[in-house]
């Protein structure tokens, strides 16, 4: 191997990548195919697992734009709600594969989640914990400008910045609502309706 590619950072691993990446561990995550109840367990980890990862980015990114209302700096929060809303769309568009699983599939990968539930998923709980602080935030901006709603949506670009403010936040809630409700459709085709544990 040559000097360029030899690895500069700490880690046993072979490249960098891997070292940076942890793929080593992130790749033993998955149960191994001799552990699996079904075929379609690692579908199932891999669809949830990514999910809670971007849903900690998610939470991150909303955790700092929360503290940039906090000081008034709406432009600075701003930047960080497209991250957010592509990570619900990540979350979103990787329900596509658990619909990939029969009715009959799920119910053999079901067994090997005891009792799991999504409302269990610390990433779901992080985004609704989370959420209403930018509602906070946003109200209290509103109140500091001494405008409502209709105000501030019918004032033209005088409060631009509060506009757009409550744009993201629309946006935010559409992905998050989205998300949600494209999920429970997948459960309810997998499952049925009305049955505990999504």
């Amino acid at each position: 191997m040559s000097e360029a590619k030899k690895p500069v950072l700490g880690g046993t691993a072979k490249s960098d990548y891997e070292n940076y990446v942890r793929t080593d561990e992130l790749l033993s995550l998955q149960k191994s195919p001799s552990e699996w109840e079904h075929r379609d367990e690692l579908l199932f980890a891999v669809v949830h697992q990514s999910s809670e990862l971007w849903l900690k980015l998610a939470i991150s990114e909303l955790t700092e734009a929360t503290d940039y209302l906090k000081k008034n700096d709406i432009r600075g929060a701003l930047r960080l709600f497209d991250r957010i809303a592509i990570c619900m769309r990540q979350c979103h568009e990787a329900l596509d594969m658990l619909e990939k699983m029969s009715p009959w599939d799920y119910q053999q990968v079901r067994r090997a989640l005891g009792h799991g539930s999504g409302f269990d998923s610390p990433g779901f709980n992080g985004l609704r914990k989370g959420v209403p602080g930018l509602g906070k935030e946003f109200h209290r901006l509103l109140g500091e400008a001494n405008i409502d709603l209709l105000t501030l949506y019918l004032n033209d670009r005088k409060y631009e910045d509060l506009y757009l403010l409550a744009e993201a936040l629309t946006e935010l809630d559409e992905r998050i609502y989205l998300w949600r409700h494209r999920h429970y459709k997948v459960v309810e085709r997998s499952i049925g309706a009305k049955v505990s544990g999504t």
